[in-house]
Formats: C-alpha cells, sequence, structure tokens
C-alpha cells in the first residue's frame, strides 16, 4: 500500500485554473454564427436540461441531443471541430501555471474535476493542465461521492481543495474536517453568486483570484486557523 504524503492538493479545474465562463461565451458565439440564435438557445436549453439529468457540463452530449431534433443540418461538423480544437490554453487564468508550480514543491498537486468522459479531458489536455501536474487528473461524475477512491490513489494527512463552487468545499469538508482545507476563489459566476454566498459557510481560505496562491505558505495552506479565516494571506 502507498505511504500517505504529509499533503495533496486537489485543483479544480473549470473556473478555478481555467475561465470556462468565457469558453461558453464564444462558443455561444459560434453557435449563432453557425446555426443562427434561435437555434443557439435551443442548444443552450438541452445542454442546461442535460446538465441537471448527468450533473455535470456535457457540451458533446448536449450537441448530440441537438443533433437528434436537426439530423441534417450540415454545421455539426463544425461546431464538433471548434470544441475539439478550441485553444484551452488561451483561457487559462493569469498565475495558473505558477501555482500549481509552487503547490508541486510541497506535495502532489492533483486534477480534480467533474465532467464527461471526452471533452472534459481534451479540454484538461489541450490546455496544458495533464502535462501541468504530470498526468494526475481524475475526472468523476460526483467527485465529493468519490472521496474513497481518491484516498486511495492519493493518500496523504492533509489535503487542500481548491474550487470556486462552495457546495463542493463545504460537501467534503463535512466529509474530511480537519483533514481539509478549503480553498474558495471568487472566480466566474458560481463563486460571484449571492444566494450561493448565502447559502453556505465560508471557506478556510478565500481569494479573489487563483493567481493569488502563490503568496500563500504551506503552514498558512495545511493551517489556516493559525491565522483565522485568511482572505489573500501571506
Amino acid at each position: 500500500m502507498t505511504q500517505p504524503v504529509s499533503v495533496v492538493f486537489l485543483l479544480d479545474v473549470d473556473n478555478t485554473l481555467l475561465d470556462n465562463d468565457r469558453v461558453a461565451a464564444d462558443l455561444k458565439r459560434h453557435l449563432t454564427q453557425a446555426f443562427g440564435a434561435e437555434r443557439q438557445e435551443r442548444y443552450w436549453a438541452i445542454f442546461e436540461q442535460l446538465r441537471v439529468e448527468v450533473g455535470y457540463a456535457d457540451y458533446l452530449g448536449a450537441l448530440q441531443r441537438y443533433r437528434v431534433e436537426n439530423p441534417r443540418d450540415p454545421h455539426f461538423l463544425q461546431v464538433a471541430f471548434y470544441l475539439l480544437d478550441y485553444p484551452f490554453a488561451n483561457r487559462l487564468y493569469p498565475g495558473s501555471f505558477d501555482v500549481i508550480e509552487r503547490l508541486s514543491g510541497w506535495g502532489p498537486t492533483v486534477i480534480l474535476s467533474d465532467g464527461d468522459v471526452v471533452f472534459q479531458p481534451r479540454k484538461i489536455e489541450r490546455s496544458g493542465l495533464y502535462e501541468a501536474v504530470d498526468g494526475r487528473v481524475l475526472i468523476y461524475i460526483h467527485k465529493e461521492q468519490e472521496l474513497d477512491d481518491v484516498v486511495k490513489r492519493f493518500p496523504a494527512q492533509h489535503y487542500v481543495l481548491v474550487d470556486d463552487k462552495l457546495r463542493i468545499l463545504t460537501a467534503i469538508k463535512q466529509l474530511w474536517g480537519v483533514r481539509l482545507t478549503t480553498v474558495f476563489p471568487r472566480q466566474g459566476h458560481y463563486a460571484n453568486d449571492p444566494k450561493v454566498l448565502a447559502a453556505f459557510p465560508p471557506a478556510d481560505i478565500v481569494i479573489d483570484r487563483i493567481g493569488d496562491l502563490v503568496n500563500f505558505d504551506l503552514p498558512t495552506l495545511v493551517n489556516p486557523s493559525r491565522a483565522g479565516r485568511t482572505k489573500n494571506s501571506l
């Protein structure tokens, strides 16, 4: 059995390391150009319905369902190529690689994400994140339900979880307790939704942007209670 290391860093992707809101905005523009405004809106309606059903964003799955409704539309090739060849590296938040490099000096960095089995891996690979974490990538349907597998693959005495969703941070904190430090980057629409902020307790550490993590030292990340609940702390 692999011996636990001192600390493992678990990093979300969408709106944590990568600006997925901008990716979605780019896709909306492309869909409007390819299909027209009305059909673009229909695609997103299918997308949101599918998200409710499967619990994660499934861009290709929504495109497949849209195709069922419009089987003779010749623009599907164009949209599929656009999704698979999208320059995700251009949408990384400033400082993402610097943060991964700094954290990797203290312990293994692991991508911990939700998503489908094609588009999400493609995004992680094309953005450069797969290489940056030396292939340590976990993609689940609901990651907060797969923590036993996370611990089995990357055993540690302590975990630091960086995620833009307070719901995820709260769920995992409730299970792991003091074994986990939660870090909440206020990036993207979920992280700035007043209803979401009111519905869940604050994270251990709150930062304005992912790049701010380069200013933290390891003792603060492992034991933020020493300095109280922390925001952009050195």
